[in-house]
């Protein structure tokens, strides 16, 4: 059976996005399985014509006047799927690892055999740094060990219900079960994106725990791995300026500011967790916020910290053994 992936990037006004392309491209195992789904919002896009894949990419360029954030991007995106049986999730800043498919197949096979529940393999991939010419990437390789996402001390209930998160160790080199997802990086089976539809509405802040709870209470579980096979650059660096989606140029030029998307986006997540948003955008129906609340150390509904140890520092991950 073939084993088709689909792969999402949503791009605003991003140097990287070409080489983002071509280091999946390049380093995979099965190249001719590879699809692109690219949203690129910028005043001028990549010359798709020049890429050697180009027929295995679905491009889409917008203005950049016109973007509303990335998950309304990656909601678009989520519309080119057709017969692909994977999915796979990154930003347009990412470098891949030689075999990176190979790896997340083998991960996700080998967790097919071990988990009664649908899941998702999420996480914050290691970093990297490029030089001037943005021509070679520093990566780093250093840790070896599960990364897991715990909520950021001090960062909690900041705005109403958002909520900041970080990566934490999970104290093990095996998979492990969690319960908070990376928007950067999320690979599943397809059927994800049919049943946890991208919200549209959403804008960034508040996009990465309302995909986590629908997940949870939907009987989806979040798994880590070691060593993610691909790589992120967290940081504008000073060789590397880009706009990013609050620029003043582009956003003189809007209807809706930055900021009026952020508030709605927030006021959404405030919905989600207290049950007044319907399918397919709601929450599920097999577990409940309040069991959410007695794994991580959380109470959303009521903005109450139970336990800060457990959802700051330790979490629920749960070791995978075969």
């Amino acid at each position: 059976m073939s084993k088709r992936i689909f792969i999402s990037v949503a791009s605003y006004q991003d140097p990287l996005l070409l080489e983002t392309l071509c280091s999946a491209y390049e380093n995979a195992e099965n190249k001719d399985n590879l699809t692109f789904g690219v949203c690129e919002q910028t005043d001028s896009g990549i010359d798709i014509q020049s890429i050697n894949f180009k027929n295995q990419i679905k491009y889409e360029l917008l203005d950049p006047v016109l973007a509303k954030g990335p998950c309304w991007a990656r909601a678009r995106i989520q519309q080119l799927i057709t017969n692909e049986e994977y999915f796979l999730q990154i930003d347009s800043h990412t470098i891949f690892a030689k075999n990176w498919d190979r790896t997340l197949l083998n991960y996700h096979e080998w967790l097919e055999r071990c988990l009664e529940n649908n899941f998702v393999i999420s996480g914050y991939p290691r970093g990297f740094k490029p030089n001037k010419e943005l021509t070679s990437f520093e990566l780093n390789t250093s840790y070896k060990e599960t990364l897991g996402i715990t909520f950021r001390e001090k960062r909690m209930f900041e705005d109403g219900y958002y909520s900041m998160q970080k990566s934490f160790p999970a104290k093990t080199e095996l998979p492990a079960i969690g319960l908070l997802v990376a928007g950067g990086f999320i690979f599943a089976k397809k059927e994800f994106t049919s049943s946890i539809p991208y919200d549209p509405k959403f804008y960034f802040h508040g996009e990465e725990l309302s995909i986590a709870l629908r997940l949870f209470t939907s009987m989806w579980d979040v798994v880590h791995i070691p060593r993610i096979p691909l790589f992120h650059l967290y940081t504008d660096v000073d060789n590397m300026i880009r706009k990013l989606h609050w620029d003043p140029d582009d956003e003189k030029n809007r209807a809706i500011k930055w900021n009026e998307l952020d508030k709605l986006s927030k006021s959404r997540l405030g919905n989600l967790i207290n049950g007044k948003l319907e399918e397919p955008y709601g929450l599920g129906s097999l577990r409940s916020i309040e069991d959410f609340a007695e794994l991580s150390g959380v109470d959303l509904i009521n903005k109450k910290i139970i336990n800060e140890e457990v959802a700051t520092n330790s979490f629920c991950f749960k070791e995978i053994e075969s």
